[in-house]
């Protein structure tokens, strides 16, 4: 039986998720922030940049931005796990002080060590529990996460990824500023400098998505976000551009394994 559970913490940057999936697959898609998945029971597979991984007990998945990957169970009994949603701004603060400038990036996408997975399973529940002291709750992630990045952190340089004559940080920039707007195809093909055509088949190669499952999936992230700011889902549905609440809720669960209504 599936069953996901999304939780806030003390600090806004960083969501927890905790999941058991068993028919639930997730199609390709990306994430606005860093994913860190434990695996705690079962096994899970997913592809990621064209190479097929296999997970299970004790392995951290590490899922950086904007990287395309999909995910389902290896067995009919499923697997669980435990997941970090940690804000890239938070890991700019984070290593504002370090010798890491340039960008945040792992040496692997699969870490096992069991040292590792221990002390973030460990401060997953700790942050969960609600027993901990504001200060305690304020300074576990940063003691946590100080570990995982001094052991496998690692300079990124950071390349822009251009559709035309516009970043795709810049189209993501404009795309958030008109979530409930209707974006057309020429819209984005004239501030790219290009025409429809050549919008469409330039962004797939780029990004390997449409651009309309890549907005959808913006609007959905966002979506996510707004909702664990306790706004209502049809408040919530109207800015990011969902008119029709059942389309929403549908589009909401197909994404994430549970309903608007069930995110707190």
């Amino acid at each position: 039986m599936d069953s996901v559970q999304h939780f806030s913490s003390p600090d806004r940057a960083i969501s927890l998720i905790s999941g058991q999936y068993q028919s639930f697959e997730f199609e390709r898609h990306y994430h606005l922030d860093y994913h860190f998945g434990l695996i705690t029971k079962g096994q899970q597979q997913f592809v990621c940049a064209g190479e097929r991984y296999h997970v299970g007990p004790g392995d951290v998945v590490v899922m950086p931005p904007d990287t395309l990957h999909d995910g389902r169970s290896m067995a009919h009994s499923g697997y669980h796990s435990h997941v970090f949603s940690i804000e890239p701004e938070w890991f700019d603060h984070f290593l504002s002080e370090s010798s890491i400038r340039s960008g945040l990036g792992f040496k692997s996408i699969v870490l096992n060590d069991s040292n590792v997975f221990t002390l973030l399973r460990r401060t997953h529940l700790a942050l969960r529990s609600g027993e901990l002291s504001q200060l305690a709750q304020d300074c576990l992630p940063y003691e946590s996460f100080s570990a995982v990045v001094s052991k496998y952190g690692q300079t990124k340089r950071l390349e822009e990824r251009r559709i035309g004559r516009v970043t795709l940080d810049m189209l993501r920039d404009f795309l958030m500023a008109h979530l409930a707007d209707s974006v057309h195809l020429h819209q984005l093909a004239e501030l790219c400098q290009l025409t429809p055509t050549q919008f469409q088949r330039h962004f797939k190669a780029s990004v390997g998505m449409t651009p309309y499952a890549w907005f959808t999936r913006l609007r959905l992230e966002q979506a996510m976000k707004l909702l664990k700011t306790n706004l209502s889902s049809t408040e919530v549905a109207h800015q990011v551009g969902f008119y029709d609440q059942a389309h929403f809720s549908k589009s909401f669960k197909q994404t994430f394994g549970l309903t608007p209504s069930q995110v707190r």
